[in-house]
């Protein structure tokens, strides 16, 4: 498995660059609404973090398309081939994480695709809250969020 987008919730100022760089990179407009990253706030656990595909070993998304715009790339990134997709959401409805978005003005569904290998979300983010890393690397940070989350919202570690 290659390199991933790993999430640092504690270092997220909720500045919502990481969303104006990846509407500008991909649609050349700084428009969040059309951004593959989202910031979410937390105002209970006084967090924010960023929301993006997290491009799932068996996805979803590319197996509910029904005219195969969804593939891997040679970076092993879920990508949508605008080409092909016809904009029927199937993938938007498949997705258990809500992490694809719908253009509007294109007609067609949107997300992540590590920005072919140079995500610039984790490039100009200025904290650091998003970083492109192997996920070994990361695997007991991401541990130790997720009981974060479990004592901050109240629910019970299952063994």
């Amino acid at each position: 498995m290659g390199k991933q987008l790993l999430i640092k919730p504690e270092k997220c100022l909720g500045c919502r660059t990481c969303e104006l760089v990846c509407s500008f990179g991909h649609n050349g407009a700084f428009n969040p609404r059309f951004a593959n990253v989202s910031v979410m706030a937390y105002e209970e656990a006084a967090i924010c973090i960023p929301v993006m595909c997290m491009q799932c070993e068996d996805p979803c998304c590319l197996e509910v398309c029904p005219v195969g715009a969804i593939s891997r790339d040679d970076k092993d990134a879920v990508v949508i081939n605008q080409d092909k997709c016809i904009g029927c959401k199937m993938c938007m409805n498949a997705c258990p994480l809500g992490n694809i978005g719908f253009n509007t003005e294109r007609r067609q569904v949107h997300k992540c695709d590590l920005c072919g290998g140079d995500p610039k979300c984790a490039k100009f983010c200025p904290t650091g809250a998003i970083s492109y890393e192997d996920p070994e690397e990361g695997i007991d940070r991401k541990r130790a969020i997720a009981d974060h989350f479990k004592d901050v919202f109240g629910e019970e570690a299952k063994a």
